[in-house]
C-alpha cells in the first residue's frame, strides 16, 4: 500500500460554501483558543521565575499533547464560544485544530534544541482570517460519496468538478481507504485534498520502465530549467517556463489595482480575489509543468542522477532567488525521488560539492576559477565547454 494524496476542487453551493467557511474559521479559533492558553501558561510560568521561586512551585505547565489541548478546548469552549454548539459545526475539526498546534509546538521544542533537521522552526503565531481558509477531517470522516461528489460532516454532499472513479473504484473493492481530509479555499474556489492508502501494484506495473530504458544525467538551470544527457552522447534541454516571471505584468496591475481600493471595501475584497487568482494560475500551470516533467523521465529512464542543490541557500542571492524560486527545482526533486519508487526507476543525488560544471569531461581537468556568469569555456586540453551540458555529461558519469 502506497500513501498518496488525490485533490479535487469542489463546486459547493452557497449555503455549502458558507458552511466549509464556517468550519474554516472554527479551525482558526480553536488553534488561537489553544494557542493562547499556552503562551500565558509560559507567560505566568516566566514570570514567577523572577520571582526567585523554585521550580517545584512555578504554575503547572500547559501540557502540549493533541489529547489534552483538546480537553482544554471542551473544557472552555462553552463559556468563551458558545455559539460553537448552537451552530452543529462537526466535532473533528477542534480534534484536527488542536493536533495541528500539537505538531507546531512540537516542531517548535524540537528545532530549539537542536533535535530537528531543517530550517529553525519559530514559535507558532496565530492565525488571522486574511491568511486563508482552511480546515481539516481525520479519518473517513469525509469520503467520496459517488465519483461526482463528497460527503462532508454537516455540510452533506458536495459536487466536485472531476470525475473521481479512479479513486471510488478503488475505495469500492478494497484496494485504498481514506486517511484523512483537508479542505481550502483559494482565490474563492474550494479545494479537497483526500490522504489515502491506495494498492498502486496494477499501475505501477503497467506504467513501469521498460528493460533496457536509458541512463540519464539531469542538470538544472534556470535560463534552461533542465539539461539531460544520456548514455549514448544525446543532450536534450527543457525550457524554463518561466511561470511567474510570464505573469508578472499581470500581477503587478492587479496589486496596483488592489492598493487603490479601500480597506474594508467590498471592491477591495474583489481586487484581493483577482491577485490570488493570478498566484493560483501560476502555482497550477507550475505543478502541471513538473508532473508531466517528472512522469517522463521516471517512465523512460532507468537510472536518473541529479545534484545535491541547497536551495536555501540559493535563493540568498537576490538577483536569482525569484528566478529560482519559480523554477521549483525542490518539488521536481522530490517528484522524481517518489515516482521513481512507483515506476522502478532509479534516483541517484550527487555529492553537493561535486564539481560537475567545472570539470572537463574529456580529461578531468577542474576549472578553479569558472563564476556563475561564464556560460561556456575552454579547458587546456582544448574542449570546449558548455557549462550545462558539462554538468549532465558528468553527472551521467556516476551512475557507473
Amino acid at each position: 500500500m502506497t500513501l498518496q494524496g488525490f485533490r479535487v476542487e469542489l463546486a459547493p453551493n452557497p449555503v455549502q460554501a458558507d458552511r466549509l467557511a464556517q468550519h474554516a474559521g472554527l479551525h482558526r479559533v480553536v488553534f488561537n483558543h489553544c494557542l493562547a492558553h499556552v503562551k500565558a501558561v509560559m507567560g505566568q510560568r516566566a514570570a514567577e521565575r523572577t520571582y526567585g521561586l523554585a521550580e517545584g512551585e512555578l504554575t503547572p505547565a500547559a501540557s502540549w499533547s493533541a489529547p489534552e489541548l483538546e480537553k482544554y478546548w471542551r473544557r472552555t469552549h462553552a463559556q468563551v464560544y458558545p455559539w460553537f454548539t448552537g451552530e452543529g459545526l462537526s466535532s473533528r475539526v477542534p480534534k484536527e485544530a488542536c493536533r495541528a498546534l500539537a505538531s507546531a509546538l512540537s516542531n517548535w521544542a524540537k528545532s530549539k534544541a537542536g533535535a530537528r533537521k531543517g530550517r529553525r522552526v519559530g514559535f507558532p503565531r496565530f492565525r488571522r482570517r486574511k491568511d486563508g481558509a482552511t480546515c481539516r477531517f481525520d479519518a473517513r470522516t469525509a469520503y467520496p460519496a459517488t465519483a461526482r461528489s463528497v460527503h462532508v460532516p454537516t455540510v452533506g454532499k458536495v459536487a466536485v468538478r472531476e470525475d473521481m472513479g479512479w479513486l471510488t473504484d478503488r475505495i469500492a473493492d478494497g484496494r485504498a481507504r481514506v486517511l484523512g481530509s483537508r479542505f481550502e479555499r483559494r482565490a474563492g474556489r474550494w479545494w479537497l485534498s483526500f490522504q489515502v492508502e491506495v494498492d498502486r501494484a496494477d499501475l505501477n506495473t503497467r506504467r513501469a520502465v521498460p528493460t533496457g530504458a536509458a541512463v540519464v544525467g539531469i542538470d538544472l538551470g534556470i535560463k534552461t530549467f533542465a539539461t539531460v544527457a544520456d548514455g549514448d552522447g544525446k543532450v536534450t534541454k527543457v525550457a524554463n517556463p518561466r511561470h511567474l516571471g510570464r505573469e508578472l505584468r499581470r500581477l503587478r496591475r492587479a496589486n496596483k489595482a488592489l492598493a487603490r481600493k479601500r480597506n474594508g471595501s467590498a471592491n477591495r475584497a474583489k481586487a484581493a480575489r483577482t491577485v490570488a487568482r493570478v498566484h493560483l494560475d501560476v502555482a497550477h500551470a507550475r505543478a502541471d509543468f513538473l508532473h508531466k516533467l517528472t512522469t517522463t523521465l521516471t517512465r523512460t529512464n532507468s537510472v536518473l542522477v541529479i545534484e545535491d542543490l541547497s536551495v536555501a541557500g540559493m535563493v540568498r542571492n537576490r538577483r536569482l532567488a525569484r528566478h529560482i524560486a519559480d523554477a521549483g527545482w525542490a518539488e521536481f526533486r522530490r517528484q522524481l525521488e517518489y515516482k521513481a519508487k512507483w515506476y522502478g526507476s532509479k534516483v541517484i543525488v550527487a555529492d553537493r560539492w561535486y564539481p560537475s560544471t567545472r570539470t572537463c569531461y574529456a580529461c578531468g581537468h577542474v576549472h578553479p576559477g569558472l563564476t556563475l556568469a561564464d556560460r561556456t569555456w575552454t579547458c587546456p586540453c582544448g574542449t570546449a565547454h558548455d557549462r550545462d551540458h558539462t554538468a549532465a555529461l558528468n553527472l551521467l558519469r556516476l551512475a557507473a
